[in-house]
């Protein structure tokens, strides 16, 4: 199993640590369309969901997963981005159901004004898209795309 062994866990770790720089790519890229351009939620997403497919591939190849360079890297990085696309169609229909119902709560709990509550309601609308792709995106890529790094137990600093 990919999370009892202590390199995968390691792994896993970083992994996360990628991710959370794509989030952060993400939620900049989408705050600075979405509030200083004014662009959709649903268009800004996908701009800022594939800055940071492009910025975890990178990151995921050379120090998640080194040992997958073996793979060429227009293979691997087909294989990635068809995995996140498959995570985009996920990720779309979130952005456009949760973000109307996160609105009018953060207007009508905490009575803030249509700008705090968009802010809000937008961030957190993405916040759980990003969690749930993140998911699907390491036990799929780790499964397939990454396939060729090998299980053993030892941990590799």
């Amino acid at each position: 199993m990919i999370l009892t062994d202590a390199k995968e866990r390691y792994r896993f770790f970083k992994f996360a640590l990628v991710g959370t720089l794509g989030a952060a790519i993400d939620f900049g890229v989408m705050n600075l369309l979405s509030h200083f351009i004014d662009m959709k939620l649903v268009y800004a997403g996908t701009i800022s969901f594939t800055c940071a497919v492009i910025s975890n591939f990178v990151w995921n190849r050379f120090w998640t997963y080194p040992e997958s360079r073996s793979r060429p890297l227009l293979n691997q990085l087909g294989m990635f981005f068809l995995v996140n696309l498959a995570g985009i169609v996920i990720r779309i229909p979130i952005l456009h159901y949760l973000e109307p119902p996160l609105l009018r709560f953060f207007e009508g709990l905490f009575h803030a004004t249509y700008n705090t509550a968009e802010f809000y309601a937008k961030n957190l609308t993405l916040a759980v898209a990003v969690g749930i792709v993140m998911l699907w995106n390491f036990f799929v890529n780790r499964h397939w795309t990454y396939n060729d790094v090998d299980h053993s137990n030892e941990v590799q600093a």
